[in-house]
């Protein structure tokens, strides 16, 4: 019996030069940068614009037009979506990113005048707004007298909310306790002054002090920690509750031990972004501490001072060494935020959950 074989023939080989297609240099796009730069610098020069704005707008329309007309000529049109997709991108972050550095820059070019140790240990009393020197300490103590007091209240409760909405929340109490946190996360710092100057001042009459602030800005960072702590209590897997439910673990005892735990990172570091958000209000302490040149180490009766109302204060008197105080109390604002949000960050990516290999 004969047996037939059919031969198999092998494919014919592809020419790896019909699939390459033409590319720009991984250097093009930073090229067509600059070129549109150099383009536009030389068009605001020829046209006589002094504003570095209009500059910077003709350099972005430049570059996106020429990114997608060189690409399109050496790539074809569907890569020069993309590249133009990219270029835009590029060019929304730049845009976020120049008013950054340009703040930056300015702050601290301005601050380091009279940035130093006896500045930051000396307060404002017995000198005049208008004369030279003086200091911070003032502004500095109060700041974070006010700032901790509102960590306190506000802390606390906006956990204790979070875990209500998560894990208890049911009915029309949780919707209306949702709707009550977002309405306060868009309240301006104004009423939330205003509202502790009309119970707390006026109807219960106690004076200025910075427990008054604080309560103000207690009220401003509640939202902002029930959002955050909620967003983090929900992303705790639910298998780790049923597992300690069915190990006869009570509920309280599993959200104390079991889900805070996981999302503790996650939780501190809302409550350190909540803390920067509120350091920097100036209307309600201008409402209720009402600012003082002494050293005030009693947030609980008296005139306090802060740094946001310090800045203001020292910027409305207008002189040379008024400005110079002013900005450097702004770089000192900045630097003690910048610290929060570092701190923060360090918090959430040491209590990270760790992935075992």
């Amino acid at each position: 019996m004969s047996q037939l074989v059919q031969e198999r023939r092998p494919a014919p080989a592809l020419d790896p030069t019909s699939l390459a297609h033409a590319r720009l240099p991984r250097w093009a796009p930073a090229a067509i940068a600059v070129g549109s730069v150099a383009v536009a610098t030389g068009l605001g020069l020829a046209a006589g614009w002094h504003s570095k704005i209009q500059w910077g707008m003709i350099a972005a329309l430049l570059f996106v037009t020429a990114n997608y007309a060189i690409t399109s000529k050496v790539e074809g049109r569907r890569q020069a979506k993309d590249r133009v997709a990219t270029s835009v991108v590029w060019v929304c972050f730049a845009l976020a990113i120049v008013p950054l550095a340009s703040l930056a820059w300015i702050t601290i070019s301005k601050g380091v005048k009279v940035l130093d140790p006896y500045f930051l240990t000396h307060s404002m009393s017995g000198l005049l707004d208008v004369e030279a020197g003086g200091g911070i300490y003032h502004a500095l103590l109060g700041t974070l007298e006010q700032v901790g007091i509102a960590t306190l209240i506000a802390a606390p409760i906006g956990m204790f909310t979070a875990v209500y909405l998560v894990e208890y929340g049911r009915g029309k109490l949780a919707k209306a306790v949702t709707f009550f946190v977002d309405v306060m996360t868009g309240i301006p710092s104004i009423v939330a002054g205003l509202f502790v100057l009309a119970t707390w001042t006026l109807m219960l009459g106690f004076g200025p002090s910075g427990f008054a602030g604080a309560m103000a800005l207690a009220i401003l960072m509640m939202p902002v920690v029930v959002r955050s702590t909620e967003e983090m209590l929900k992303l705790v897997p639910n298998e780790l509750r049923e597992a300690s439910l069915a190990l006869g673990v009570p509920k309280w005892r599993t959200i104390l031990k079991v889900v805070i735990p996981t999302a503790i990172g996650g939780i501190t570091t809302g409550v350190m972004l909540a803390v920067a958000r509120i350091t920097g209000e100036t209307a309600p302490v201008l409402l209720l501490v009402f600012g003082t040149k002494l050293i005030n180490p009693n947030p609980f009766e008296g005139a306090q001072s802060s740094l946001p109302l310090y800045v203001y204060e020292q910027y409305s008197v207008g002189t040379d060494a008024s400005m110079d105080r002013a900005w450097a109390a702004a770089l000192v604002l900045i630097a003690f935020v910048m610290i929060l949000n570092l701190v923060a960050r360090g918090i959430a990516r040491w209590k990270a959950p760790k992935t075992g290999r």
